[in-house]
Protein backbone atom coordinates (compact mmCIF):
# COMPACT_ATOMS: atom_id res chain seq x y z
CA UNK A 1 0.00 0.00 0.00
CA UNK A 2 1.14 3.38 -0.61
CA UNK A 3 1.41 6.99 1.50
CA UNK A 4 0.19 10.18 -0.47
CA UNK A 5 2.70 12.48 1.74
CA UNK A 6 1.56 16.05 1.31
CA UNK A 7 3.32 18.36 -1.36
CA UNK A 8 3.12 21.20 1.30
CA UNK A 9 3.78 20.05 5.24
CA UNK A 10 2.66 22.55 7.75
CA UNK A 11 6.15 23.57 8.75
CA UNK A 12 6.30 24.23 4.95
CA UNK A 13 3.30 26.16 5.38
CA UNK A 14 4.28 28.25 8.13
CA UNK A 15 7.62 29.07 6.59
CA UNK A 16 5.87 30.27 3.45
CA UNK A 17 3.18 32.59 5.46
CA UNK A 18 6.28 33.92 7.06
CA UNK A 19 8.30 35.06 3.97
CA UNK A 20 4.63 36.43 2.65
CA UNK A 21 4.83 38.75 5.70
CA UNK A 22 8.26 39.42 5.79
CA UNK A 23 8.63 40.54 2.11
CA UNK A 24 5.40 42.77 2.85
CA UNK A 25 7.31 44.42 5.84
CA UNK A 26 10.08 45.11 3.99
CA UNK A 27 7.98 46.69 1.01
CA UNK A 28 6.09 48.79 3.50
CA UNK A 29 9.40 50.54 4.75
CA UNK A 30 11.55 50.32 1.61
CA UNK A 31 8.28 51.80 -0.65
CA UNK A 32 8.41 55.30 1.42
CA UNK A 33 12.37 55.68 1.33
CA UNK A 34 12.31 55.02 -2.81
CA UNK A 35 9.42 57.30 -3.03
CA UNK A 36 10.87 60.36 -0.80
CA UNK A 37 14.07 59.92 -2.98
CA UNK A 38 12.36 59.77 -6.56
CA UNK A 39 9.13 61.78 -5.61
CA UNK A 40 6.28 62.49 -8.80
CA UNK A 41 6.76 65.03 -10.84
CA UNK A 42 4.63 68.05 -9.88
CA UNK A 43 5.04 71.18 -11.34
CA UNK A 44 4.40 74.29 -8.74
CA UNK A 45 2.41 76.01 -11.16
CA UNK A 46 1.98 74.80 -14.77
CA UNK A 47 3.68 75.83 -17.79
CA UNK A 48 1.31 75.08 -20.23
CA UNK A 49 -2.64 77.22 -19.99
CA UNK A 50 -5.01 74.78 -18.14
CA UNK A 51 -8.68 74.39 -19.77
CA UNK A 52 -10.70 75.10 -16.89
CA UNK A 53 -14.65 74.75 -18.83
CA UNK A 54 -16.78 76.00 -21.54
CA UNK A 55 -17.25 79.69 -21.78
CA UNK A 56 -21.04 79.74 -19.70
CA UNK A 57 -19.89 76.67 -17.42
CA UNK A 58 -19.73 79.11 -14.55
CA UNK A 59 -22.39 81.35 -14.10
CA UNK A 60 -22.47 84.78 -12.54
CA UNK A 61 -21.75 84.93 -8.98
CA UNK A 62 -20.28 81.66 -8.77
CA UNK A 63 -16.82 79.66 -8.68
CA UNK A 64 -15.49 76.58 -9.45
CA UNK A 65 -11.97 75.65 -7.60
CA UNK A 66 -9.52 73.26 -9.68
CA UNK A 67 -6.41 71.65 -9.27
CA UNK A 68 -3.66 74.07 -10.50
CA UNK A 69 0.09 72.41 -10.46
CA UNK A 70 0.56 71.73 -7.11
CA UNK A 71 -2.06 73.30 -5.55
CA UNK A 72 -5.86 74.67 -6.10
CA UNK A 73 -6.71 77.81 -8.03
CA UNK A 74 -10.25 79.59 -7.98
CA UNK A 75 -12.01 81.00 -10.71
CA UNK A 76 -15.08 83.42 -10.19
CA UNK A 77 -17.45 84.67 -12.70
CA UNK A 78 -18.15 88.23 -11.21
CA UNK A 79 -20.89 90.58 -12.43
CA UNK A 80 -18.19 93.53 -11.93
CA UNK A 81 -15.11 92.06 -14.27
CA UNK A 82 -16.72 88.96 -15.47
CA UNK A 83 -13.77 86.25 -15.45
CA UNK A 84 -10.91 86.25 -12.69
CA UNK A 85 -8.98 83.58 -10.85
CA UNK A 86 -6.41 83.48 -8.48
CA UNK A 87 -4.66 81.05 -6.45
CA UNK A 88 -6.80 79.09 -3.74
CA UNK A 89 -4.04 78.92 -1.11
CA UNK A 90 -4.72 81.68 1.90
CA UNK A 91 -1.35 83.62 1.83
CA UNK A 92 -1.76 83.37 6.13
CA UNK A 93 -1.07 79.69 6.71
CA UNK A 94 -1.80 77.59 3.36
CA UNK A 95 -5.71 76.86 4.13
CA UNK A 96 -7.59 76.20 1.16
CA UNK A 97 -9.96 79.54 0.29
CA UNK A 98 -13.88 79.20 -0.37
CA UNK A 99 -16.42 81.33 -2.29
CA UNK A 100 -19.40 82.37 -0.01
CA UNK A 101 -22.12 83.74 -2.42
CA UNK A 102 -23.91 84.81 0.35
CA UNK A 103 -21.23 87.42 1.48
CA UNK A 104 -19.59 88.13 -1.70
CA UNK A 105 -16.75 87.04 -0.29
CA UNK A 106 -13.70 85.05 -0.93
CA UNK A 107 -12.66 83.59 2.63
CA UNK A 108 -10.53 80.92 4.30
CA UNK A 109 -12.18 78.96 7.22
CA UNK A 110 -9.17 78.40 9.04
CA UNK A 111 -8.53 81.74 10.22
CA UNK A 112 -11.39 84.03 9.20
CA UNK A 113 -9.72 85.56 6.09
CA UNK A 114 -11.68 87.65 3.47
CA UNK A 115 -10.49 88.39 0.49
CA UNK A 116 -12.05 91.12 -1.97
CA UNK A 117 -13.38 88.84 -5.19
CA UNK A 118 -12.74 91.82 -7.88
CA UNK A 119 -8.74 91.92 -7.21
CA UNK A 120 -7.56 89.40 -4.54
CA UNK A 121 -7.02 91.52 -2.01
CA UNK A 122 -7.40 91.34 2.19
CA UNK A 123 -10.71 92.40 3.01
CA UNK A 124 -9.77 91.29 6.89
CA UNK A 125 -8.05 88.62 9.14
CA UNK A 126 -4.78 87.79 9.23
CA UNK A 127 -3.39 87.26 5.76
CA UNK A 128 -0.69 89.21 5.01
CA UNK A 129 -0.69 89.40 1.54
CA UNK A 130 -3.49 89.34 -1.62
CA UNK A 131 -4.43 86.07 -3.23
CA UNK A 132 -2.05 85.36 -6.16
CA UNK A 133 -3.26 86.46 -9.24
CA UNK A 134 -3.37 84.19 -11.97
CA UNK A 135 -3.80 85.37 -15.63
CA UNK A 136 -6.92 83.73 -17.35
CA UNK A 137 -7.88 83.51 -21.39
CA UNK A 138 -10.83 82.58 -23.12
CA UNK A 139 -10.20 80.87 -26.65
CA UNK A 140 -12.76 79.10 -28.91
CA UNK A 141 -15.55 79.25 -26.07
CA UNK A 142 -12.99 77.70 -23.58
CA UNK A 143 -11.65 78.96 -20.54
CA UNK A 144 -8.04 78.66 -19.78
CA UNK A 145 -5.78 79.86 -16.71
CA UNK A 146 -2.21 79.97 -16.27
CA UNK A 147 0.83 79.80 -18.87
CA UNK A 148 0.37 82.80 -20.99
CA UNK A 149 -3.05 83.05 -21.25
Amino acid sequence: MTTHEPKLTRRGFITLINRVLAATGVAAVIGPVVAFFWPAKLEEVPSEPLPVGDQGSIPEGQAKTIRYGRYPAIILNTPERGLVAYSAVCTHFACIVKWNPDSGMIECPCHEGYFDPLDGSVISGPPPEPLGVININIQAGTIFIGGDA
